[in-house]
């Protein structure tokens, strides 16, 4: 179902820029595909949302992902279906799993920067937007993206670092059964 909703919002997005570019006459025909499409997204968000409430185990773990200010259900939903790993790894596991962990570009000599690679495309997606939510309502996203920032590290590796941070500390909210504390985090 996660995987149709993002076909979907696939289709959606290339419909919304053709019709920037479209011809006067070709509109009406976009903007009801953009209104079906836009259904067609609502009703797979409700689907999951049923099929989520519908297991007693994914209940208790979205209820410890959504009590993060920035995680959402779709976040919640995502994460329990593409990362079922979530709470019986360590960090470097679940990192690595997600393809968040740093991998070095190095050769003899020359020391390259640090890149990451490999993982779950759709994990690293929804934890770039709570990373980009979180920057408003997490506060504790918002010191470490500015800590970061002001250090002169570039966007990209300060973002990276608070999906990295924010991963493990979904992991052990959900290895350890406890809500979000901000305290804590």
């Amino acid at each position: 179902m996660l995987l149709r909703r993002l076909q979907l919002l696939e289709m959606l997005n290339a419909e919304v820029a053709r019709l920037r570019r479209a011809h006067p006459a070709t509109r009406p025909s976009l903007r009801e595909n953009i209104k079906w499409l836009s259904q067609q997204v609502h009703i797979a968000d409700l689907d999951i949302g049923a099929f989520v409430r519908a297991c007693p185990a994914w209940q208790d773990k979205e209820a410890l992902l959504r009590s993060v200010p920035g995680v959402g259900p779709t976040i919640s939903a995502t994460l329990l279906a593409f990362l079922p790993e979530l709470g019986s790894l360590d960090n470097r596991e679940i990192a690595s799993l997600a393809g968040l962990a740093p991998f070095n570009c190095d050769s003899g000599a020359r020391k390259g920067k640090r890149r990451i690679a490999g993982g779950r495309i759709a994990v690293r997606r929804v934890l770039y937007m709570a990373c980009i939510s979180g920057q408003r309502w997490n506060a504790t996203i918002k010191a470490l993206n500015t800590r970061l920032l002001a250090a002169g590290k570039p966007f990209k590796v300060a973002i990276t670092a608070c999906m990295r941070r924010l991963l493990v500390m979904l992991n052990a909210m959900v290895r350890d059964s406890a809500p979000w504390n901000p305290i804590a985090a």
